[in-house]
């Protein structure tokens, strides 16, 4: 009973924080960030140029680097490329900045998830597959725009600076979740899910509450990427709680709970830093030239 409750209010909290959809589902972007779990692998913040501005990375904003004096060009090398003075600190600062994101790598290697849960990587998009009993289970997600913007107003960026304090950095990606029986192979029950901005607060006594929401509920071809809108979608804003409950049970008894949602988290805060070093040293390179 305390459980239902505590998902009932969870309901109540998900009907003022869900968004509209956008056409393509298969892979959602942008997720608010719920709170550094407590045992997920965190890193200080340290991308202040591109959370300079509370828009954030998918408002489209793109902070400058430098000042806006145009710098005269300082010739070109034997690859026949513009290179100029801009270019060179350009170069420099990136050098810097991939030295200071590898002294707070956590680790090179990416944490296991528990639950037999096999992993397959393709740059920035994840895929965990698990097969129970004749049913496959594939959870995939995309770390692209999966940390939020950490300030939100520049005073209190000041005072945490002055104070010393350091944000954490955790990704908290949308996630799909495709179970597909082989006995009706033609169509996979398919579960769109994100982290909720708010965590539903519980008393003593109460269990916890889900840390993962369901957003969508759909029908959809056993192996397409893509989320057709020809199919029925159920969205659970105003769905009815004791069905939501029963759909959350049907994930939990397929390994997708919050202990796998913890470990998502921390899966995919991994993944993000080790693409984003991966993206400096790429666009180093192509500034020198190399």
């Amino acid at each position: 009973m305390l459980k239902s409750l505590s998902r009932a209010v969870g309901a109540a909290v998900r009907i003022s924080t869900i968004t509209t959809s956008t056409t393509s589902r298969a892979l959602p972007l942008t997720s608010p960030a719920l709170r550094a779990p407590s045992s997920a692998a965190v890193r200080p913040f340290t991308r202040s140029l591109w959370m300079m501005n509370n828009s954030g990375a998918s408002s489209g904003y793109r902070p400058k680097l430098f000042s806006s004096k145009s710098l005269g060009p300082a010739g070109s090398c034997g690859c026949g490329s513009l290179h100029t003075e801009g270019d060179k600190a350009f170069g420099d600062f990136l050098s810097d900045e991939i030295k200071e994101e590898r002294k707070i790598q956590k680790s090179k290697t990416l944490p296991k998830m528990s639950g037999g849960w096999e992993l397959e990587m393709n740059g920035a998009e994840v895929k965990l597959v698990r097969s129970v009993s004749g049913e496959k289970i594939i959870v995939t997600f995309n770390v692209n725009n999966s940390i939020p913007p950490s300030f939100e107003e520049e005073a209190e960026q000041g005072q945490q600076q002055q104070k010393g304090e350091e944000e954490d950095i955790v990704s908290t990606p949308n996630f799909v979740v495709e179970v597909t029986k082989q006995e009706a192979a033609k169509h996979s029950l398919v579960f769109d899910c994100h982290f909720p901005e708010d965590e539903v607060s519980h008393g003593e006594g109460e269990e916890e509450s889900d840390i993962f929401s369901i957003r969508e509920v759909s029908f959809q071809p056993e192996g397409d990427s893509d989320w057709k809108e020809t199919s029925y979608t159920l969205n659970t804003d105003s769905l009815d709680w004791a069905l939501y409950d029963h759909l959350m049970d049907f994930l939990a008894d397929r390994g997708v709970d919050n202990t796998f949602a913890d470990e998502l988290m921390q899966l995919s805060t991994a993944v993000e830093h080790q693409e984003y070093i991966k993206f400096l040293e790429d666009l180093g390179s192509f500034v020198k030239c190399k």
